[in-house]
């Protein structure tokens, strides 16, 4: 199997593997941490709430610097404990890398010319998992019935992050972002001739529908839950070196 390993700067570098994911994955947990908004390779042991308005640009927790260069290659998932004023949410995860100045590293997509690292979705009433084919790096979600939310009720949810690899030198920092709405890049929008949204990191396909995502629904308030029996956390696949 090949891979091209990739760095900041739009650089990649071939290298060859027998297996997917790499067998040598180091699994982190990164918890998240509402006290200092950071991913932590330890867990949080406060009990602690935040809310952010359903359909905003949400809240982002970062990593320190890193120490050292390190490689992320292969899929993610996110548990979060949330709850909803109303009786549905959707949830966006970004994954991010920031440079030592703060500037976002983003790298071409398929379509759209910035994306960030990596990006998962979920509709919170979709969230029943089928145990069968489910992973500990990648819930599978059955989509057989509604699960609709009690406004209130705090529940599980995990989240598939599609697969990424990028090496994040020393200094740089790894965030993630959970949001209410499309990841977009502060940057000038791109577009194709025979699209019709302009693209902002995500492609021309967007979560915009207003009979999909009514403000009745998906406009209140979210809220993340941090607490005993509660740890919500980020699962990198962590490369360490040959």
């Amino acid at each position: 199997m090949q891979l091209q390993v990739r760095h900041p700067g739009e650089k990649f570098v071939l290298r060859h593997e027998n297996e997917w994911p790499l067998a040598r994955t180091k699994w982190t947990h990164f918890h998240l941490d509402p006290g200092e908004m950071r991913l932590s390779t330890a867990p949080f042991s406060g009990e602690q709430s935040i809310a952010y308005d359903a359909m905003s640009e949400g809240v982002t927790f970062s990593t320190p610097p890193l120490e050292r260069e390190t490689e992320i290659t292969g899929p993610s998932a996110l548990r979060l404990f949330v709850s909803s004023s109303t009786a549905d949410a959707d949830l966006f995860a970004v994954l991010r890398v920031f440079d030592p100045k703060g500037k976002e590293v983003s790298f071409y997509g398929a379509l759209d010319p910035r994306t960030p690292i990596g990006q998962g979705w979920l509709r919170a009433s979709q969230r029943k998992l089928d145990p069968k084919r489910s992973l500990p790096y990648r819930p599978f979600h059955a989509h057989d019935e509604k699960q609709p939310l009690e406004p209130g009720e705090v529940v599980e949810l995990d989240i598939e992050i599609w697969p990424t690899c990028i090496v994040v030198p020393a200094g740089f920092r790894v965030a993630l972002t959970i949001r209410g709405k499309d990841y977009e890049h502060d940057g000038e929008a791109a577009s194709l001739s025979n699209m019709k949204n302009p693209m902002r990191g995500c492609g021309p396909f967007i979560h915009d529908d207003e009979t999909d995502r009514p403000l009745a629904i998906f406009g209140g308030k979210v809220t993340l839950h941090f607490g005993p029996g509660r740890r919500s956390s980020v699962l990198l696949p962590v490369i360490p070196p040959k």
